[in-house]
């Protein structure tokens, strides 16, 4: 039976048995073979009084609804209580709900359903596997009341079987019951079916003779009859005979014993089935060790194909783990494993690898996809398009001034630091290609290179340039000597020694922590696991960042500062203002970048916004160094060139302005404000000064 409950995948299951040691012993014997095999489980074990009260089978009935997930109900019970159960369901109406598997009391008896086949139907039943002993047939055909005296229970079974009496005292009018006459015959008279237990009675006769024969011949050695040793028979010794007996029975099976006493169990497995009104108990099955069951042939109320379920708990879908209610191990809730994590067994969740996440039901883990910035994504679209425009900017101003070398104007702006401050502008813009690139490691060591590289050579050659205008203008406030380092050639020195303070960093930084592509999983690990994405990018920290352009930073602050002190100098020294807008402008442009870049930090799109954000910025830095110091030279250059000649004539406020001024400028001709080289520019303001000083001091003369 429980090898029954197994193959039908039921695991929650109630049981009955009638009080009294067939019913308990046989409930109690099922419970402990199923917790022995496990998966099965009970729900209600329900024991029926050896007298019922009335209304005690409705009890019972309402016991076992309790949980309608238990619809099976193992029973070990007399034909009575069967009937009675079979009753209390039917007024309950739970025709069709419970399915019964019954022992071999019930079997295929037909007295337990009788006129409440619908209550039993799809019920399994079984019954020790027997055979018909023809020559016991032949026997009990011939019985008679003449030739069976003996049998002191023999009367009263013809009375039975023949609906007659045998004293004509016994005889009541009207009651249609005639007078035996002894020539009733068994098997003509009455029908007859052979009961099915005969081949057990008379192997169990069989095996107490075979005990009782080695018993003798053990006790009683060569001795026809009982001996002394035998007269007083010990049960005990006589049970170990019957163990040890070993012959074949009746219907030719073997007849032995294990060591429990226990025969060798072979049945026949039936389910009471109802099929175009008729009914008929029909083997599915037959047990011998283990179970042989045709499911086939089986069919459940209602005429279905469909085995009918008794489980506690649904069986969890993919990617769920069965919590089990305590004490009731078939009996469970299913959790879903949510997150990152998957189904690891039927019992736990697991959390996949950090570079893992679960597929689409959680039972197992699969790649994170891998992302990087596009040249086609939108975040990369606008850079790129700023990026070409300043380069192609930057490309023609040089252009321009290589054409023009020669001219006052380019003389003017100061050649050597312009080219340079060019060469810085061009790769600022280029940066923007690196920042987009695919990262791996040589894109990466030149994004260490390159990204503060075009900053750094910027603002250093502005730096200078507004330092040489600074000491140029303070040194004449004290005396009429010449300030140290302005020359063109050191104006180069002093620019590219702070460049190699960016390079020597970036090289300690190389030594230190080599280059190298990356795959973060943790910039875009989104709640949700779909969303979830690995981004490729290079080792480079918002803090590494911050510090490969602190020298910049530094370089730019400091150039403002400059550019703040000599905003007062004569409009003559036309850099000086221009540089200063440009500055103010530029520390507009980076002190919005800042908040952008950080506040952006804790974003599912932070490599492209802050990737976007820095390019743009950089490239905005280079814009406004190119439009303010140089766009304005180039439009006079090409659309003004009578005013690229040098300016002889003089106001009157220009010539005294000089004049007041020229005592604190030297005269040595290759000495030149705001690093120009010597240009007739100069030479007229030195020409106007000496003529203004010389007319100032005649006048003085004639008035005295």
């Amino acid at each position: 039976m429980v090898d029954i409950v197994k193959a039908m995948r039921w695991n929650y299951i109630s049981t009955v048995a009638s009080e009294g040691n067939y019913g308990e012993s046989g409930v109690d014997a099922f419970i402990q073979k199923s917790r022995e095999d496990g998966g099965v489980c009970i729900s209600q074990s329900v024991k029926i009084p050896r007298e019922p009260k009335p209304g005690e089978f409705d009890k019972i009935i309402r016991r076992l609804s309790e949980n309608p997930n238990a619809r099976v109900v193992i029973l070990f019970a007399n034909e009575d209580d069967i009937r009675r159960l079979l009753q209390a369901a039917k007024k309950d109406n739970q025709t069709g709900h419970f399915i019964w598997v019954g022992s071999d009391s019930w079997g295929s008896k037909i007295s337990p359903i009788l006129n409440q086949e619908e209550m039993a139907e799809g019920a399994v039943t079984i019954l020790p596997k027997r055979q018909s002993i023809r020559g016991f047939d032949r026997y009990f055909i011939s019985r008679t009341l003449d030739n069976n005296r003996r049998n002191i229970w023999f009367a009263e079974f013809w009375e039975n079987n023949f609906q007659c009496k045998l004293s004509r005292h016994a005889l009541k009018k009207g009651s249609g019951i005639k007078k035996c006459t002894n020539h009733e015959r068994i098997g003509k008279d009455s029908s007859y079916e052979q009961e099915g237990k005969v081949q057990f009675v008379v192997d169990a006769v069989y095996a107490m003779a075979h005990a009782l024969h080695n018993m003798h011949k053990e006790l009683c050695p060569g001795k026809v009859g009982l001996c002394s040793k035998m007269e007083t028979i010990n049960g005990t010794m006589l049970l170990k005979f019957i163990r040890k007996v070993n012959f074949t029975g009746i219907a030719g099976t073997p007849v032995i014993f294990n060591v429990n006493g226990d025969a060798p169990g072979r049945y026949e497995i039936y389910q009471y089935q109802m099929k175009h009104n008729t009914t008929e108990y029909k083997i599915i099955g037959h047990w011998a060790d283990q179970l042989h069951l045709d499911t086939k042939e089986m069919r459940w109320p209602g005429g279905t194909l469909q085995v009918p379920q008794s489980i506690c708990s649904q069986p969890c879908c993919p990617g769920e783990r069965k919590k089990t209610v305590k004490g009731v191990p078939c009996c469970w809730h299913c959790e879903r494993c949510d997150g990152y994590q998957y189904q690891a067994d039927t019992y736990s969740c697991k959390m996949c690898r950090f570079d893992l996440r679960p597929n689409e039901n959680h039972t197992a883990c699969e790649a994170i996809p891998i992302v990087k910035l596009e040249w086609s994504s939108p975040w990369a679209v606008i850079p790129v398009l700023i990026a070409v425009l300043g380069i192609i900017a930057t490309m023609f101003v040089v252009g321009t001034f290589i054409r023009y070398n020669d001219t006052p104007i380019v003389k003017a702006s100061g050649r050597e630091l312009s080219y340079v401050l060019l060469t810085g502008i061009f790769l600022c813009y280029a940066t923007t290609f690196l920042m987009i690139a695919a990262p791996d490691v040589g894109i990466c060591s030149l994004r260490r290179i390159f990204l503060g590289l075009g900053m750094s050579i910027s603002y250093a050659a502005l730096l200078t340039k507004t330092n040489r205008i600074y000491r140029i203008f303070e040194q004449g406030k004290m005396s009429v000597s010449t300030p140290r380092f302005i020359s063109p050639a050191s104006q180069l020195v002093i620019t590219f020694s702070l460049i190699s303070v960016q390079l020597l960093g970036v090289c300690i930084w190389f030594g230190v922590d080599p280059s190298q592509a990356v795959i973060d999983y943790e910039d875009q690990r989104t709640s949700n696991p779909d969303m979830a994405r690995g981004v490729l990018k290079c080792d480079i920290s918002d803090l590494s960042l911050i510090c490969l352009l602190g020298f910049s930073m530094l370089l730019m602050v400091t150039c403002t500062v400059y550019a703040i002190k000599t905003r007062g100098v004569p409009e003559t020294f036309n850099e000086a203002k221009p540089i200063g807008f440009t500055m103010y402008t530029t520390c507009i442009v980076w002190l919005a970048f800042i908040p952008i870049f950080f506040g952006t930090s804790q974003s599912t799109e932070k490599m492209y916004i802050q990737t976007t954000t820095l390019t743009i910025s950089v490239s905005l830095s280079a814009s406004v160094s190119l439009g303010m110091l140089y766009m304005p030279k180039v439009y006079v250059v090409l659309f003004h060139p009578e005013q690229n000649v040098p300016n002889r004539k003089r106001s009157l406020k220009a010539v005294v302005t000089a004049a007041t001024m020229s005592n604190k400028f030297p005269t040595k001709g290759g000495l030149r404000p705001n690093g120009e080289a010597k240009s007739e520019l100069c030479e007229s303001l030195e020409t106007q000064a000496l003529a203004s000083k010389q007319t100032y001091i005649s006048y003085s003369n004639h008035a005295i």
